[in-house]
């Protein structure tokens, strides 16, 4: 069976961090595209499409991210199928007609989420399950028509419509990602709480959280099962 050919629209301003996390968790061929600088690709050629992380803001008024909200919801448009990863998921849920607001707070480090129902992305992973979070901005009102798949106490985590899903938390995180990102936020958010942040950053919560993984070998297999049903159906 060919491997899919995935759109991978890099918004993380050419951390080398990103790329490195999902080369290693999407069992796909990645077409890398520097989205934060402005490139994305002129055609949609490709059975799936992934949206990294970024520092920035859905709502900033840049005109990169307008020009990838455009894009993503083109793709949405095409069938494509769309996974979106913490500003990737407020990308998506944008690109459909959601609305992403600032939190007012900030959640960062390991922590649960618990997923609704019995949707396909979390195909494997218990009902309550550990990730990573660091984020400043949620999705306050998901898209028309879609459904929320994850939660916690900050909101949603998780929607999906359609073929296009949306995870608020970080799946592809290795420990140095962890550690790197939580120290980055030490100016506004105060070393006590990035210390704490830091402590938990062991061996343990790092494995509790590799079953969130799980979900980027099912989102390969649902773009897989679409591919085929394409073709068949042609």
């Amino acid at each position: 069976m060919r491997r899919l050919r995935v759109a991978f629209l890099d918004a993380s301003h050419n951390d080398p961090t990103t790329r490195r996390n999902f080369r290693r968790e999407l069992d796909a061929d990645l077409v890398e595209f520097d989205a934060s600088g402005g490139q994305l690709p002129d055609h949609y050629d490709f059975d799936a499409v992934v949206v990294s992380g970024s520092s920035s803001s859905v709502y900033w008024d840049d005109e990169w991210i307008a020009d990838l909200v455009d894009w993503v919801a083109e793709a949405a448009d095409r069938d494509l199928p769309i996974l979106g990863v913490c500003f990737g998921h407020q990308i998506v849920a944008a690109a459909l007609g959601g609305t992403v607001e600032g939190m007012g707070s900030f959640e960062l480090g390991y922590t649960e989420v618990e997923h609704t129902g019995d949707d396909p992305l979390f195909e494997g992973v218990g009902d309550r399950f550990t990730v990573f979070t660091s984020h400043g901005d949620s999705v306050t009102d998901l898209p028309p028509g879609a459904h929320p798949i994850a939660e916690n106490e900050y909101g949603n985590h998780g929607f999906r419509k359609g073929h296009c899903f949306g995870v608020q938390f970080h799946p592809e995180y290795d420990t140095a990602t962890a550690e790197k990102i939580t120290e980055s936020k030490g100016e506004f958010l105060g070393d006590d709480r990035i210390q704490s942040v830091l402590d938990g950053i062991t061996p343990a919560n790092y494995e509790a959280a590799c079953e969130a993984k799980q979900l980027f070998d099912n989102f390969v297999q649902y773009a897989q099962r679409v591919r085929d049903e394409s073709k068949a159906a042609a």
